[in-house]
């Protein structure tokens, strides 16, 4: 039952998420006004806002100006539902339990609404932004200092490692291979992995870019010189470490042992 009302939490809380990105975008206050169609701006009664539901009751269509929904909608909200899902499933100690361990949920769901945020802009922008991921790393470090002091210094040499590499290339190109917004993003991804998982993420997010950047360039869909949201898959690659790290590490090491 628990479990269940974690994930109807988290379509809540990715329905917000939308509005968040939609008003980032138009630079309009996020946690103020009714939600409304971005197209011809009507305010969504409360029946036509419910998470997923709602965009199949309308049939993907605004009710008002008869535009479709973006597929966004629900995908946002269902990936939320999905991940806070699997925070609360794999997530040490229980969500119950007494003091600042029991706070543990409640960063990964703080931390994943943050990473979220990045992917989807990232993905439909090209642009990670500073007033997301500057919050997200004083976030992170804050928490790290409280609940793990013994091992900051750790957090601190992965996040300085995996900015420092993007830096790197930043200065190689006179940025041209990678944005400021991704040495950023390299600094809070190693603040939440550690060492040496961060290097794991790291790793990951390659992969996953090669995977899907390669039939792209095959069937001719981008060139070489093609921009991609390199962030999309640096948040990919920490999302999955954050839960599979060490597995995929262990099964790493033993591979090759």
């Amino acid at each position: 039952m628990v479990a269940f009302l974690i994930f109807i939490f988290g379509l809540m809380i990715g329905s917000f998420l939308n509005v968040v990105i939609l008003r980032l975008k138009n630079n309009e206050k996020f946690i103020r006004g009714r939600s409304h169609c971005p197209k011809c701006k009507h305010q969504l009664k409360w029946y036509e806002n419910i998470p997923l539901l709602s965009f199949i009751f309308l049939k993907a269509k605004c009710k008002y100006c008869k535009q479709k929904i973006s597929l966004q909608y629900p995908l946002v909200e269902l990936a939320t539902g999905l991940l806070f899902l699997l925070a609360f499933l794999n997530v040490s100690p229980p969500l119950f339990k007494g003091g600042l361990g029991g706070l543990n949920i409640f960063y990964y769901f703080i931390i994943l609404s943050f990473l979220i945020i990045i992917f989807v802009y990232d993905l439909k922008y090209y642009l990670i932004l500073d007033k997301i991921s500057i919050p997200a790393i004083i976030f992170v470090l804050l928490f790290k200092i409280l609940n793990f002091p013994e091992f900051i210094i750790y957090y601190l040499l992965s996040a300085c490692v995996i900015s420092g590499f993007f830096l790197l290339q930043f200065l190689i190109s006179k940025g041209k291979w990678i944005g400021g917004g991704d040495i950023r993003l390299g600094f809070l991804m190693g603040l939440i992995l550690g060492w040496p998982m961060g290097l794991v993420g790291l790793f990951l997010s390659y992969v996953l870019g090669l995977i899907i950047s390669l039939p792209l360039l095959i069937f001719k869909k981008k060139k070489m010189k093609s921009e991609v949201p390199f962030g999309t898959f640096l948040v990919a690659g920490t999302i999955i470490t954050m839960f599979y790290g060490k597995q995929i590490l262990e099964w790493y090491l033993n591979f090759y042992a």
